[in-house]
């Protein structure tokens, strides 16, 4: 090989090395490195996008967020249960939050929220309304959700059954004191709630509950359970008082037809409640239980829900002390059937409007109630996940 075409070669090794660094420079300008080191406009040009395009991310990875979440209720109870009262609440609860939501890199999503729930009487005046702070941090990432503070209640996955949660506390007690964490994928979820409802003064009981439930679903087939503690202790000092516990287990079996059915919505289940009530003032424990069978059914702007106890009183305690059992009272009734018979008159992804006749029979009577319930969540219209779920998850 002559000299002359080793120039040549080497010459073309010298191009090629070149426009590698050349093109390697390019890919560095995102950095600033070749706008600091090279005066070609067309560079400044390129760093300049990259830095404004750099901005746009970060500007996303935090952002303000804000929701108004309103609910109207017409609760009309003509109940003659010896357990029970007739009564009739007519209230309305608006409940504004703003918060900012951090996304970042690894990909999960912080929010810092803070709010007020309030809830005024109609009919009544100002000395009637109540006012519940909210503020709460949340995490999400990769179906686990995190959430610490004062939570609202419509966060949860799914409602709290009514033997667990009287309407009455839906209503008044909107939010969880605690903490509320959950993980869930396309065929189930666990969930659990730490809500400590009141703490210990001269003046205040100490009271708080715990809640661990979760649902497993494959094709039509669903099974899962429920497991609660609800402690109430005593006043400080000087007062006092003995402390009580409450603890439930429930474990159920069902089957979702709805994807087999020309309805909506078509689910049964079947599922046993075994209870450990004790009163350490007496050290008396009781062990109430009992089955309960639930129906829901759903067409159109119709719905039937259907649910049907047969057992012990699952709440023996409840004469000693108001404050302990937190379930409809009904379920002191050894056999208790409901029927909630729904027309849903707005169903969108932030308006759920509907009126419900529910039918209670406690081998006492047949009583009645009516429910007309309006919700709207300023959420649902920028973020549509299917229809707003009501209050009563109806």
């Amino acid at each position: 090989m002559s000299g002359r075409e080793l120039k040549i070669i080497w010459a073309g090794v010298f191009l090629l090395c070149v426009c590698a660094w050349a093109n390697a420079m390019d890919s560095v300008a995102v950095s600033g490195f070749w706008t600091r080191y090279s005066k070609t406009p067309r560079y400044v040009a390129v760093d300049s996008i990259s830095l404004q395009r750099r901005a746009t991310e970060e500007a996303k990875r935090v952002r303000f967020i804000y929701n108004v979440d309103f609910a109207t209720y017409f609760d009309n109870r003509e109940y003659k249960a010896p357990y029970q009262i007739p009564q009739t609440l007519l209230n309305f609860r608006l409940s504004p939050e703003i918060g900012v939501r951090i996304n970042d890199r690894a990909g999960g999503v912080h929010e810092m929220v803070a709010g007020v729930r309030y809830t005024q009487p109609l009919g009544g005046n100002w000395r009637d309304i109540q006012i519940a702070p909210t503020a709460y941090y949340h995490f999400q990432y990769r179906g686990f959700d995190v959430g610490m503070g004062a939570i609202p209640y419509e966060n949860r996955i799914a409602p709290l059954p009514d033997w667990v949660m009287y309407d009455s506390l839906v209503y008044m007690h909107p939010n969880i004191q605690g903490a509320l964490m959950s993980y869930r994928d396309k065929r189930g979820y666990v969930e659990f709630l730490c809500d400590w409802r009141s703490s210990q003064t001269v003046e205040r009981r100490e009271m708080f509950r715990l809640v661990l439930d979760g649902r497993y679903q494959y094709k039509w087939l669903m099974t899962g359970g429920l497991f609660s503690l609800n402690h109430k202790a005593g006043f400080a000092a000087p007062n006092h008082e003995a402390v009580m516990d409450d603890i439930n287990l429930n474990a159920f079996v069902g089957v979702n037809l709805s994807s087999y059915t020309p309805l909506d919505s078509l689910s049964l289940q079947v599922g046993y409640i075994f209870e450990w009530e004790r009163d350490r003032a007496t050290d008396e424990s009781l062990f109430p239980q009992g089955m309960l069978v639930e129906l829901y059914a759903r067409w159109w702007f119709l719905g039937l829900k259907n649910t049907f106890y047969y057992g012990d009183n699952l709440q023996p305690f409840r004469a000693r002390n108001a404050y302990f059992n937190l379930g409809d009272p009904f379920y002191q009734s050894r056999l208790y059937n409901r029927t909630d018979l729904i027309v849903y008159l707005y169903r969108s992804s932030f308006v759920n409007f509907y009126f419900s006749w529910n039918m209670h029979y406690d081998t006492y009577h047949l009583q009645h109630q009516q429910q007309l319930i309006v919700r709207f969540n300023l959420d649902g219209i920028w973020h549509r996940h299917g229809e707003l779920r009501g209050l009563f998850d109806k």
